[in-house]
């Protein structure tokens, strides 16, 4: 076959085709993506400016709305302006950067979420030691691991990934650059590649979530012989958590940990849709409806700004 030339772009077939009732869903899924943006900055403006929330915990919830803020920004605006004007064509240098920027989000997210359950077995376990075990400096250094640990990941599979030669045919059927996607328009060999790519999803996706249930294991164990007032508030602390981990790898795992012969270009599509915008714009709802320090800090934030507009 004729080999891509390195001065073409790819084309991104897109979600949608232009038909009415692809264009309701389209108008349907921008208002999901605004309303996302809002909700996550919403929560980080609570954070940042309510003192009452400077806690480790909330840092880490402030950089998983940042996490997804930045998602959204990644994959909505192209998704977008490719449907609206028809232009669906996107170079291989931006086609890298979605690549390596998704996945940096995507990965920093696995393992935030693994150091927010790590925060809930502390304050539930050894709520004395808390300030100790779960340390400002402790804090920093996972928040911090999360983002590098998703960047090396991304890199190398952006890097890998942009260095096969390509087809003529270089059709993308997703409306964002994904490794496995572009991966079916090589020329070449990718067998041994998806085999370390595959190994990879799996140290990103199953060592957090290993280390997410052995959390909750232990807080599950400590907490059967506490009172049923104890059980409560714990479960109150920690069921936000466990619905976004819930919804953030359950959709992770269906789509990347399938075997190959399961794989559907459509279903890959509405699966990513669903973790790259509508559990971006559920996780501060989530927080906001299950966590009554946020309700009470978004009251608070909201008395002001009526006071303000009095005076």
């Amino acid at each position: 076959m004729e080999n891509r030339n390195a001065t073409s772009d790819f084309i991104l077939l897109g979600l949608f085709q232009h038909t009415s009732f692809h264009l309701f869903l389209f108008i349907v899924l921008l208002t999901i993506a605004i309303a996302s943006l809002m909700g996550n900055a919403l929560m980080i403006l609570l954070i940042h400016r309510d003192h009452r929330l400077h806690t480790p915990m909330y840092l880490l919830l402030s950089q998983l709305s940042f996490t997804d803020t930045m998602l959204v920004f990644t994959i909505v605006p192209k998704m977008a302006s490719g449907f609206l004007t028809g232009k669906k064509s996107i170079s291989p240098a931006e086609c890298g950067l979605q690549i390596l920027a998704f996945l940096t989000l995507g990965g920093g997210e696995c393992f935030l979420l693994a150091a927010m359950s790590y925060d809930r077995y502390v304050a539930v376990c050894h709520p004395l030691r808390y300030n100790i075990l779960m340390n400002w400096q402790l804090c920093l250094r996972m928040t911090l691991g999360s983002w590098f640990l998703g960047a090396a990941d991304g890199l190398v599979q952006a890097v890998a990934t942009l260095s096969f030669p390509f087809c003529s045919a270089h059709e993308i059927d997703h409306f964002f650059c994904e490794a496995p996607s572009l991966l079916h328009l090589a020329c070449a060999d990718t067998s041994i590649f998806e085999h370390v790519m595959y190994i990879c999803c799996v140290v990103m996706l199953l060592v957090p979530l290993f280390l997410i249930l052995t959390s909750y294991s232990l807080i599950l164990a400590a907490v059967l012989h506490k009172s049923t007032e104890a059980r409560k508030k714990a479960f109150a602390t920690c069921s936000s958590h466990l619905t976004v981990v819930g919804l953030f790898y359950g959709a992770a795992i269906f789509t990347y940990m399938r075997p190959k012969s399961y794989r559907s270009a459509n279903h890959d599509k509405v699966v990513s849709a669903f973790y790259t915008i509508f559990t971006p714009a559920l996780n501060p709802l989530i927080y906001s409806l299950k966590n009554n320090e946020v309700k009470e800090a978004l009251k608070r934030w909201l008395g002001k700004c009526i006071n303000i507009k009095h005076q």
